[in-house]
C-alpha cells in the first residue's frame, strides 16, 4: 500500500480523497494555485505544495510542476479526482516514466476511450450496443448527406475530440444538415483544434442512463448499477439519481452485465462509466468516462461501498473487496450540484461566504471545501458543493432532499438551491418522468 498520496486536484473531490487516504492511513499531499492558499484542502491535507499561478494551464493542468511536488514531498501516487488531468493520457505515461503510480486506468484505455469514434468501435466490438451512426469520422458534407439518409432524420453531428456540448448540432432534415455540418466542424476546430465530426441518429426523447463499472486490471470486473443523469442543462448534468426511475431490475441486470463483461475483456481497472441514450427500453452507447464521476455518491449511498478507497486499493495491486454477488441496491439517492451562479442565465458568481451551514441528518450528505469567509475564486469551475441524500425508497430521497436544501446556508453569493426548490415541486419530477430535453424547456417556460 502507498504511504503518500498526491491528490493533483482542488475543492470538494480533493476533500473526498483526502478523506480516503486518512481512514486508510496514507498521508495526503494537497497541490494549489496561488488563488487557492487559503482553499479548505490545502488546509486538510498532512502537505501542501504550491505548483502556479491562477491560471489552470500554469498550476493545475502543469504536469512538469505535479511531477516535482511528487518528488519533492516523496508521493508515490497520484489521485487525479475528476477534471483537469484525469483521463489525459500523456499525463499517465509521464507519470509512469517517472515511477509514480496513476490512480486510475491504463493511458492505453484513456486513449481508447477519449476519441469518441474509437471509443464507439471499441464499444461495439465489446458487444455494447450503440447508436446507428456513421462509421469513423465524416470528411465531407456529401458524405454526411449520404450518411443522414441510411440512418434517418433527425441526426446528431458531434465533435471527435468533443465535450460538454461544444462542435455538437442537431439537423432535424436534409436542408438543416449542411449548414449544422458545417458550423459543427467550426466550433471543433475552435474548441479542440480538430474538426474531425461524426454523425448519430438523434433520438427524439431519451434519458441519460450511465453504467458504474469498477475493475481490478487482471480480467475481473463488477457494475455498480446505473445512474439517471438526463436533468441537464447545455449538456451539463444539474440532478443525478441511482437507481434510474425507469429502468427494470431486468434492464439492469442486462446492460450491467454486458459492461461488466466488456471491462473484463478490456482488463480495465479502476472506476469508469459507461454512458448511455435510453429509449423505449434500449440502451446506446454514447461515451465512457475513464474516472470518477462528481455523481458518485449516490452510487456509493445505495451500495454502501467508498469507491475512492477502492480505487486506490486496485492502484497499489490489491484484489477488488467485492464480487458482483456482493452488490445489492439499498433504497434510492440523489444528489444535486450546488454551483456559485445567479439565475436565470446561469452566470458564475464568485465572491467571499459570508455564512455557511451544512444540513445534516438521516441520509444526508454534503460534500463541499466551503466554510465561513471563504472566497470563491473566479477562476475555475463554479461548482461549490454536493447535496447527496439517501433514503429508503425515492419518495423518501425526494422528501430528505427538499428538507436537506431547506438547511442548507449558503450566503454572500448566489447559487442554485432555488432551481432545485422550484423543481422538486414539479409533478414530472416527483414521478421521475423526464428526458434529457425536459429541464431545458421548463428553463425556457419558466425564465422565458
Amino acid at each position: 500500500m502507498f504511504d503518500k498520496i498526491l491528490i493533483a486536484n482542488r475543492g470538494e473531490i480533493a476533500l473526498r480523497v483526502i478523506r480516503a487516504c486518512r481512514e486508510m492511513g496514507i498521508a495526503s499531499v494537497a497541490v494549489h494555485s496561488t488563488a487557492d492558499s487559503d482553499a479548505m484542502h490545502v488546509r486538510m491535507a498532512d502537505e501542501s505544495v504550491c505548483i502556479g499561478p491562477n491560471s489552470s494551464a500554469e498550476s493545475y493542468l502543469s504536469i512538469p510542476a505535479l511531477v516535482a511536488a511528487c518528488e519533492i514531498t516523496g508521493a508515490q501516487a497520484i489521485h487525479p479526482g475528476y477534471g483537469f488531468l484525469s483521463e489525459n493520457a500523456t499525463f499517465v505515461q509521464v507519470l509512469e516514466d517517472h515511477g509514480i503510480t496513476f490512480i486510475g486506468p491504463s493511458a492505453a484505455h484513456i486513449r481508447i476511450m477519449g476519441d469518441k469514434i474509437t471509443a464507439k468501435e471499441t464499444a461495439k466490438n465489446l458487444g455494447i450496443p450503440v447508436v446507428p451512426g456513421s462509421d469513423g469520422g465524416v470528411p465531407d458534407y456529401e458524405t454526411a448527406k449520404r450518411v443522414a439518409a441510411e440512418i434517418g432524420y433527425p441526426v446528431i453531428i458531434k465533435a471527435t475530440a468533443g465535450g460538454g456540448g461544444r462542435g455538437m448540432k442537431v439537423a432535424q432534415n436534409e436542408e438543416a444538415l449542411e449548414i449544422a455540418f458545417r458550423t459543427a466542424r467550426s466550433e471543433a476546430k475552435a474548441a479542440f483544434g480538430n474538426d474531425e465530426v461524426y454523425m448519430e441518429k438523434y433520438l427524439q426523447k431519451p434519458r441519460h442512463i450511465e453504467v458504474q463499472v469498477f475493475g481490478d486490471g487482471k480480467g475481473r470486473a463488477v457494475h455498480l448499477g446505473e445512474r439517471d443523469c438526463s436533468l441537464q442543462r447545455r449538456h451539463q448534468k444539474v440532478f443525478e439519481e441511482a437507481p434510474g426511475p425507469c429502468i427494470t431490475p431486468e434492464q439492469r441486470a442486462r446492460i450491467g452485465g454486458i459492461c461488466a463483461d466488456a471491462m473484463a475483456e478490456l482488463q480495465y481497472s479502476g472506476a469508469g462509466t459507461i454512458e448511455f441514450l435510453f429509449e423505449d427500453g434500449e440502451f446506446y452507447f454514447i461515451e465512457m468516462n475513464t474516472r470518477l464521476q462528481v455523481e458518485h455518491p449516490v452510487t456509493e449511498a445505495i451500495f454502501s461501498v467508498d469507491l475512492v478507497r477502492e480505487q486506490i486499493r486496485v492502484a497499489a495491486g490489491l484484489p477488488m473487496e467485492f464480487r458482483q454477488e456482493d452488490l445489492t441496491i439499498r433504497g434510492a439517492a440523489i444528489e444535486v450540484r450546488i454551483n456559485a451562479e445567479k439565475l436565470p442565465n446561469f452566470s458564475p458568481c464568485p465572491g467571499k461566504i459570508t455564512q455557511y451551514h451544512a444540513p445534516g441528518g438521516l441520509g444526508v450528505r454534503m460534500d463541499s471545501a466551503l466554510y465561513d469567509g471563504y472566497k470563491i475564486p473566479p477562476y475555475y469551475d463554479s461548482l461549490i458543493g454536493k447535496l447527496i441524500v439517501h433514503g429508503r425508497d425515492r419518495d423518501e430521497a425526494l422528501a430528505r432532499l427538499s428538507r436537506a436544501l431547506g438547511e442548507l446556508i449558503v450566503d454572500g453569493v448566489d447559487t442554485t438551491v432555488p432551481l432545485f426548490n422550484a423543481l422538486l415541486a414539479e409533478p414530472d419530477i416527483q414521478k421521475g418522468d423526464y428526458s434529457i430535453h425536459w429541464l431545458e424547456k421548463w428553463l425556457a417556460k419558466t425564465f422565458g
